[in-house]
């Protein structure tokens, strides 16, 4: 049969025609039935595969009623999912893929959504509406203006200082701008504040967010900062769920397989995970009830970050830019390579691991063995490319870290400089065949001027201060692993180096 444009008044069609391959679709009420508790900056896919979903599972499984999600998008681009959404009642499909087969369900949390270039006021007025008891980000890390030098705010980028300026107050640009405006109102309006909830994948993104707008609100008013400061929430949390770009294929095998015509599908895994430290200012919804881990602090959530930064983020480095060095597209293609997925695997277990903090009721070894499965998952058809972009903001955090504690405790860390050595060399965007490939990534210049420079020899690129610190580039042992590893890649490429680091 021919496809069902996704849209409320196919809903039950949808449900009952998809046959073998049945979908879920909402059947809670939507629209003026609910109230909108949740005000969401920036609809992207992981939005809709993960904070959208695990609303979506309250609303359907749990009744409730009073944090439906407005969407709201800031930039020019963000006026394609405008109309994506806006053409199917604010619904959308999620696709989750495994080598078991494929799942759709139809999510309906998002119950409307706000182009702020449309009507800048708008926004604003939602976000200070009385009904609204939480504000989400996911913006990316340029979205909050943090100079990751100084760990302060971006004062003089000149979108920051266009929201300064008193004339656009109620039509700012930025997120900061945004939430100032809303939250002044509600200031003068004796509301409480709403809670700012960072979903972005940043180590304390709760507490980056609350530095960087009680910053912004010091420089508009004083007043407002400190009861920002007073009264405000920001919780902080982790967030985990593989969530590639939607392709045209997709879009299709949508249409045939499940008969539902979506403009704008999300395709993600089975697994979705979020950590979250139980700090809001005005009420939150029973998150716990479907599965989201609420913490009592910051602390409880770093450990849970610390696992995750340095097992799978960690593993993912070790898979991506050797792997896009190799000649492999996907990271499932490349965990299909024996020696490469038994690498990964005792980087891991040898390397890793025993420098983690013990959490209570969490099997290190089964969350490894989760996420091999993840990686080797094929249907997810996760793009190297998107797993190395903006590698001078991840190999600080996702591989270094373990190698500096491996030096202060003696414990070894080849492995671990074979992945930092060949991300030294793919900076240089050639691969093993002698491919040009794209190098996405804000410091490339500088990086590939310091790779030219120093050769096969790591010391250039250790002497850029923003990234490395004085405990790797003064230690003899990491200096001799790492100088041994970019000469072997030199001269014999990945494959044929990556057995020498495998038992």
């Amino acid at each position: 049969m021919a496809p069902l444009k996704l849209s409320n008044k196919n809903l039950s069609q949808i449900a009952s025609t998809a046959g073998e391959h049945q979908v879920q679709v909402p059947t809670y009420q939507r629209g003026d039935a609910v109230k909108e508790g949740i005000v969401h900056v920036g609809v992207g896919g992981f939005h809709r595969a993960h904070l959208a979903v695990y609303v979506d599972q309250l609303m359907q499984k749990h009744g409730e009623k009073n944090y439906a999600i407005c969407g709201v998008g800031l930039q020019p681009f963000d006026a394609a999912m405008r109309d994506a959404l806006g053409s199917q009642d604010h619904l959308y499909t999620v696709i989750e893929r495994s080598a078991k087969g494929s799942f759709a369900h139809v999510v309906g949390a998002i119950n409307s959504y706000l182009f702020a270039p449309d009507d800048r006021e708008a926004v604003i007025a939602k976000m200070a509406h009385p009904d609204t008891h939480i504000v989400s980000l996911t913006i990316t890390e340029s979205g909050y203006y943090y100079n990751e030098n100084t760990h302060e705010l971006q004062s003089e980028h000149p979108d920051i200082q266009y929201d300064l300026d008193p004339a656009h107050e109620t039509a700012p640009r930025t997120t900061f701008g945004f939430l100032y405006a809303a939250l002044a109102r509600r200031h003068q309006q004796g509301l409480k504040p709403f809670t700012v909830m960072s979903c972005d994948n940043m180590q304390k993104n709760g507490s980056i967010t609350r530095h960087m707008l009680e910053s912004f609100a010091r420089l508009k008013n004083p007043t407002i900062a400190e009861w920002i400061a007073t009264q405000g929430a920001f919780p902080n949390a982790m967030v985990d769920r593989i969530t590639p770009q939607t392709s045209a294929a997709d879009k299709t095998a949508l249409a045939d397989k499940f008969s539902i015509e979506d403009s704008w599908p999300v395709v993600t895994e089975p697994f979705m995970q979020w950590v979250i430290e139980d700090q809001f200012a005005d009420g939150r919804p029973p998150f716990e009830k479907v599965g989201v881990q609420v913490v009592k602090n910051v602390h409880d959530v770093e450990q849970f970050e610390k696992h995750k930064l340095r097992l799978l983020n960690g593993s993912h480095s070790a898979l991506g830019y050797p792997g896009q060095l190799a000649g492999f597209q996907y990271v499932h293609e490349v965990m299909e390579n024996p020696t490469f997925n038994k690498f990964v695997w005792q980087m891991m277990q040898d390397e890793v691991k025993p420098l983690l903090p013990d959490i209570p009721g969490v099997d290190i070894d089964e969350y490894c063995k989760t996420l091999m499965g993840r990686f080797e998952n094929p249907t997810i058809m996760d793009q190297l490319p998107r797993i190395c972009l903006n590698a001078s903001g991840k190999i600080p955090q996702f591989i270094m870290p373990s190698i500096a504690e491996a030096i202060w405790v003696k414990a070894p860390f080849r492995r671990l400089c074979f992945v930092a050595a060949a991300w030294f060399r793919y900076v240089n965007g050639i691969d093993d065949a002698g491919n040009k490939f794209q190098v996405d990534d804000p410091m490339r210049d500088e990086l590939q001027a310091k790779a030219r420079a120093g050769g096969t020899k790591p010391h250039e690129l250790l002497s850029i201060k923003t990234l490395f610190g004085d405990d790797l580039r003064s230690d003899e042992r990491f200096l001799k692993q790492i100088t041994q590893a970019m000469e072997e890649i030199d001269r014999d490429g990945i494959l044929k180096t990556l057995p020498k680091y495998v038992d």
